[in-house]
């Protein structure tokens, strides 16, 4: 058998030290995924109805409001009350949104954007990448920033596909310009340096409301902040010696449910009254990470 060309071996135990502001030894990047209006429907003009979310259900050949009004909840409620929590905690995340929830729904970009959050991109549709042809993916890149420009006045530095990205994405983002990083891998605790001017950093399935769906593991609040929260101890021991990196995944319509959001204040407390944790927005992450490649 030929050999692989992945790389599993990565830092081998011997990790960079990044140096994070103030000595910290964790950065934490909170993202929240913007997906509300991008999920397939019918009544969009897809070709048909979403089939994931908190029931497995898929509605064949006509419009599916029970799944729409599922993914509007967390326009119309989840948004607000994640904005007040970090508020309340002074935390600024990422927002990874997709461009077509943008367009049809600017607050959803430009209210986090006021408040000081990053808004990223996470593709045009809430859709994979893997087996898309490249002169769509450039269009769908380029669709997805204007839709973001359009609502906040400023274009996105960072982008993440849903599930997988194409042999295509990372080299398109450079010749698209403007894009300090991509947060399509899922392999370290730490950033690394892709190109000049382009960094990858990996974010996490573990860490990430999206265990509340059916199976994932997670039913009570306290089931998302023990397991975070744990995340953020462990991390922060090794980072004694070496610092890493941590994300956590949030999204507007799982997060957002009053009975979950005790789970996220949970996370949000605990890390208020920790020392050594640097809470920042990705893309601070990757300008820091790009700073220190540059200057050796």
């Amino acid at each position: 058998m030929p050999p692989t060309s992945r790389d599993l071996v990565g830092h081998a135990n011997h990790s960079p030290d990044p140096k994070w502001p103030g000595g910290a030894r964790l950065a934490l990047s909170f993202v929240v995924n913007v997906e509300e209006g991008a999920e397939l429907s019918l009544a969009s003009g897809d070709a048909r109805n979403e089939s994931v979310h908190e029931i497995r259900e898929e509605v064949v050949g006509v419009p599916d409001p029970c799944m729409e009004t599922h993914y509007a909840y967390g326009a119309r409620a989840g948004l607000w009350r994640i904005l007040d929590a970090f508020d309340r905690h002074g935390v600024k995340a990422t927002f990874s949104s997709c461009g077509r929830a943008v367009a049809a729904n600017p607050h959803l970009a430009a209210a986090p954007h006021a408040a000081g959050h990053e808004i990223s991109a996470h593709g045009w549709r809430w859709e994979s990448h893997a087996n898309m042809d490249e002169a769509t993916e450039r269009e769908v890149i380029a669709a997805t920033v204007g839709a973001i420009r359009d609502a906040t006045g400023e274009r996105p530095v960072g982008w993440h596909t849903r599930s997988a990205s194409s042999p295509n994405t990372r080299r398109l983002l450079r010749e698209e310009g403007g894009f300090l990083y991509d947060s399509d891998a899922y392999d370290d605790d730490l950033p690394r340096l892709h190109a000049p001017g382009h960094v990858i950093l990996p974010y996490a399935f573990d860490t990430n409301d999206m265990r509340f769906s059916p199976g994932g593991g997670f039913v009570q609040a306290e089931d998302f902040s023990r397991y975070c929260i744990g995340a953020v101890d462990w991390l922060l021991a090794e980072g004694a010696r070496a610092p890493k990196m941590l994300s956590i995944g949030l999204h507007l319509r799982i997060i957002g449910r009053p009975g979950r959001m005790a789970g996220l204040e949970a996370v949000l407390a605990h890390v208020a009254r920790t020392p050594g944790i640097w809470v920042a927005r990705r893309r601070d992450i990757a300008a820091h990470w790009l700073a220190r490649a540059n200057n050796g």
